[in-house]
């Protein structure tokens, strides 16, 4: 049977596993679809992980963002900004000040390549990474509530 392109990448993602104790690539996969990387031909595979575990960061940045500031979100931000308890706003801050943090910090990997500065940038980030998640399944939990909400008193209106 011949090697896949994903069965490569596995291989060549167990040696840096095995060799630096990342998470398992089924974990990677999990949270930063490692498996696309498998589309790239590169002979720096920790970059292009950490660049996949940045782009999602970036994703969650640009979201929290629109919470933060809301003037150019699109209309519904601003029903979703309404709905924040004073706690879920200083989470948003925690939140934002986390994911720049990393953003800064893979520019910098980016601008003068490190392959041990790399590797320790995903394993760091990776841990991090399961406590951001919660962070904002807290967030995304109270404004998927909240949103319920308005929309039961929607359909409690009689619009004539």
């Amino acid at each position: 049977m011949a090697e896949t392109s994903l069965d490569e990448l596995k291989k060549q993602y167990e040696w840096l596993r095995q060799r630096y104790k990342l998470p398992s690539f089924s974990e990677m996969n999990q949270d930063f679809e490692i498996e696309k990387l498998q589309e790239k031909e590169t002979e720096i595979l920790s970059r292009e992980i950490r660049r996949a575990m940045i782009e999602k960061s970036l994703a969650y940045l640009r979201f929290v963002e629109m919470f933060m500031n809301p003037s150019s979100a699109p209309i519904f931000f601003f029903a979703m900004v309404k709905g924040l308890d004073t706690e879920e706003k200083k989470l948003l801050e925690e939140l934002y000040s986390e994911l720049g943090k990393y953003e800064v910090i893979s520019l910098a990997l980016d601008n003068e390549y490190n392959e041990e500065k790399e590797l320790k940038f995903i394993k760091d980030f990776y841990n991090k990474w399961q406590e951001i998640k919660k962070k904002f399944s807290r967030i995304l939990k109270s404004v998927e509530k909240d949103w319920e909400k308005k929309g039961e008193k929607k359909d409690k209106c009689y619009l004539g």
